[in-house]
């Protein structure tokens, strides 16, 4: 028997024997005994109050309108923060952008590189979900979200959450409801990183602000 070439063949090679011959064995669902949430599930209100204090507490800036009033607010955010451009996915509802005089929408095609969007002020895009025990925003590149290079490059970013249907209690309850096939992206917070020295720096990663839209009915 030859010996392996490499340290990666040696540990898949572990692992095989270890396993044993699988084929044919059906697979088996595990049984979780974890509490499943924390939270009160079955409470929307109580729901968006603790997703509304922990994404506070990660720093982003968070609002709350109803769905009348989300396109004056978005107005009012871009011209607060001096955009004079906004990224726009595809699928983004045309009429959160009706009260932004001023500012242009730079839609993507799926042609718009890092450098380009590097000169977009802003970005506005919509959500999968959002989990309120950790204040976690999750996109999925489903229609108003595009894809990660949106949320990632431009350093202002708008992020519209639809309550009560977009947001779950907890990680477990979040999983089921989303596609693994799909690229996700699951934002805490503005980018940051404390790696040099334990000082906080924000924009590293990502956009250095962000602003998340809590709408309701």
């Amino acid at each position: 028997m030859n010996p392996p070439a490499n340290a990666r063949e040696l540990i898949l090679g572990r692992i095989r024997a270890a396993l044993g011959d699988t084929a044919g064995v059906p697979e088996q669902p595990l049984e979780r005994g974890y509490l499943r949430a924390h939270a009160a599930a079955d409470d929307p209100a109580a729901l968006l109050d603790l997703l509304h204090r922990n994404l506070a507490d990660y720093r982003a800036l968070v609002h709350r309108c109803t769905e009348a009033e989300l396109p004056d607010l978005v107005g009012r955010l871009l011209a607060a923060r001096g955009s004079r451009t906004v990224a726009v996915p595809a699928g983004l509802p045309a009429g959160w952008l009706t009260a932004t005089p001023g500012v242009e929408p730079v839609p993507d095609d799926g042609s718009l590189t890092a450098a380009r969007l590097d000169a977009v002020d802003s970005v506005v895009t919509g959500c999968a979900l959002a989990v309120a025990e950790t204040g976690t925003i999750v996109l999925d590149a489903g229609p108003g979200q595009g894809r990660r290079l949106l949320s990632l490059v431009p350093d202002h970013h708008l992020c519209v959450v639809r309550a009560p249907e977009q947001v779950v209690a907890s990680v477990p309850l979040a999983l089921p409801r989303l596609d693994p096939a799909r690229p996700q992206t699951w934002i805490s917070g503005p980018s940051a990183t404390s790696d040099i020295e334990l000082d906080r720096v924000e924009g590293v990663h990502g956009p250095r602000t962000l602003e998340v839209l809590l709408v309701t009915a």
